[in-house]
């Protein structure tokens, strides 16, 4: 299996790990305090890092200050959201979630939706792409 890794950048100089291989470790504290940290996030409403990415599954990890929105967009894959600090409303055109710490939501492919955060939150967005 081809190992992938991200580049660093100005904004993660330590920021080269491991992207996609046979087994990739996620230590999510030190994710959140990661992102928690950056000028991005101490700078604007949200902040967020690719803790995964391969051809058929990505994970990001997403912190939204409160009132910050995702505007209305689609995604190519199944999500699957993980509130893991705070409060956010997941909003489709059909039905709105309020999901909080420990809460999570599954969603089809290609339904448009948006999230807001109630409160400061951060969660684990998977995207699962068949």
């Amino acid at each position: 299996m081809l190992e992938k890794s991200n580049d660093s950048t100005p904004k993660r100089p330590e920021g080269e790990r491991a992207l996609d291989a046979a087994l990739v470790t996620v230590n999510l504290p030190f994710y959140i305090d990661q992102i928690k940290n950056e000028s991005s996030w101490k700078e604007s409403d949200r902040n967020a890092i690719t803790i995964f990415k391969s051809e058929k599954l990505r994970l990001v990890l997403v912190a939204l200050r409160q009132a910050a929105e995702m505007a209305r967009h689609t995604s190519p894959g199944i999500l699957h959201i993980q509130t893991l600090e705070g409060k956010i409303r997941f909003i489709t055109d059909q039905q709105t979630v309020e999901l909080n710490k420990n809460q999570m939501l599954v969603l089809h492919e290609r339904i448009p939706h948006s999230v807001v955060a109630e409160t400061e939150a951060v969660f684990l967005l998977s995207i699962s792409i068949c």
